[in-house]
């Protein structure tokens, strides 16, 4: 089967975001709310795929940079978005149909697919991966994330369990923060200690994140008689929340505040959740392995999972 395939525009918009909530590997990142916000950055090329009675039936989230088509280089992850309908034969026709579409072109050499990683899988989707072994597509990097699966969670290591317990006896409280100046501060000190970095977002890109996706994007720290020691991002998506930017100073790493933040989430906040999922824990395209980090998240009873990225060259 050939599917039309047409580069996404501001009057696909409501169509777009339709397809993205009902897809069986939805994220609310796929919004174009949300994908919209750093289009000075990216030159967006999503594209739309219809089948034969011009119906939608596949999102490829993507920009153009160097004659390369990423899926996505502003998110976490990308990938064909599909419907439960969607067949193994299908999406393989789709991404012929994606290569089709761009040997026409004379400005892509290269698709860069990075998958949903299939934790965010309400429902089995891996026909792109069989798809991408049928297209010879190349593993060219993996990260490795490590979630706690919240409905049949292995306990904490001691370590982890003394650190709550310190910072539970000397007072330390847990809350969500809606104004975010506090933590950016800390945040911001915090990266540029310990990794010489700074945050991906600024302090007025992750407000108008929040203030566009207010059920989806929120904030917990750890403050000890007011002050501010630790805390995290977390992103809520249907079966998962995913943390993102952990900062903890000296002291909250002497008294236990970030393990109290994350043991009040895993235990009462998001205890009905799939999926507490924390992140990479790798770097340098996945080659090297942070050690400390991803034992520290192990030590909450989380487990691995991979994001993949696989290239499909176009013209050979």
């Amino acid at each position: 089967m050939n599917f039309n395939v047409f580069i996404y525009s501001v009057e696909k918009k409501k169509e777009w975001d339709e397809f993205v909530k009902n897809s069986k590997n939805s994220h609310f990142m796929f919004y174009r709310n949300y994908m919209d916000y750093h289009s000075d950055r990216f030159y967006d090329f999503s594209l739309m795929l219809y089948d034969e009675k011009n119906r939608l039936v596949a999102l490829l989230p993507a920009n153009l940079d160097e004659r390369k088509l990423y899926s996505h280089q502003g998110l976490t992850f990308g990938g064909l978005l599909l419907s439960n309908k969607s067949t193994t034969e299908q999406v393989y026709d789709m991404l012929l149909s994606i290569v089709e579409f761009l040997k026409i072109r004379d400005n892509v050499d290269s698709l860069i697919y990075k998958r949903v990683p299939d934790l965010y899988h309400t429902y089995p989707s891996q026909e792109d991966l069989y798809s991408l072994f049928l297209l010879e597509a190349k593993l060219i990097r993996r990260d490795v994330t490590v979630s706690i699966d919240l409905s049949n969670p292995i306990p904490y290591q001691e370590i982890r369990k003394r650190k709550i317990k310190k910072a539970t006896k000397i007072g330390i409280e847990v809350s969500e923060e809606n104004d975010l100046t506090d933590y950016w501060d800390l945040l911001t000190k915090v990266l540029k200690f310990n990794h010489d970095a700074i945050p991906v977002h600024s302090l007025s890109e992750i407000d108008f994140l929040r203030s566009s996706f207010p059920e989806n994007i929120k904030c917990y720290v750890a403050r000890l008689d007011g002050e501010l020691l630790s805390g995290t991002i977390v992103y809520e998506n249907k079966n998962i929340v995913h943390t993102q930017y952990l900062a903890n100073n000296e002291k909250g790493r002497e008294l236990g505040a970030l393990d109290l933040v994350i043991d009040h989430l895993v235990r009462n906040i998001y205890k009905g959740k799939k999926y507490f999922d924390f992140g990479i824990s790798t770097e340098k395209n996945g080659r090297f392995l942070n050690k400390g980090l991803i034992a520290q998240k192990e030590g909450f009873g989380a487990r691995a999972f991979t994001h993949d990225f696989y290239e499909i060259f176009i013209n050979d």
